[in-house]
């Protein structure tokens, strides 16, 4: 989309956004207050409801033809930034594979029986879940 289209697009709905809140205003908005005298009770201010009808239809359209608007120009930066914040987040969980693999490598002499054999096991089963985090992520974002 040209530069000078979405400019266009965004000032010409700020503009009846703007106009359309401005009517709503002058439909809505009560006279004068009556002040309340001795046995009189003050007047009710009543909204024509096909006034307040029709300015609600029209901006519920304009709104919704902003959005689908907005919604079609930012396509692809969304699915960019999905893109990349899966790819940002795998490289998060490979950098806990390598802190995790690095006592995995201390500890790899008391795999079975020794004293680090509790270390060793937590370790191992959380780099591999870190692994398996950091694979999948990469894999989702290697699929969109």
């Amino acid at each position: 989309m040209k530069p000078q289209t979405i400019g266009r697009v965004l000032g010409i709905g700020v503009r009846v956004a703007g106009r359309m809140a401005g009517q709503r205003l002058a439909g809505t908005a009560p006279g004068p207050v009556a002040t309340a005298t001795r046995g009189s009770a003050p007047r009710p201010v009543t909204i024509d409801a096909a006034a307040a009808t029709a300015a609600g239809r029209s901006a519920s359209r304009a709104t919704g033809s902003l959005a689908r608007g907005l919604g079609g120009f930012f396509r692809p930066f969304r699915r960019l930034g999905n893109i990349l914040f899966l790819e940002v987040v795998g490289a998060f969980f490979f950098v806990f594979v390598l802190v995790f693999s690095q006592t995995v490598w201390r500890t790899r002499a008391s795999y079975l029986h020794g004293p680090d054999h509790q270390k060793f096991l937590v370790a191992a089963g959380l780099m591999l879940l870190f692994l398996y985090l950091c694979v999948s992520s990469f894999w989702r974002a290697h699929r969109k």
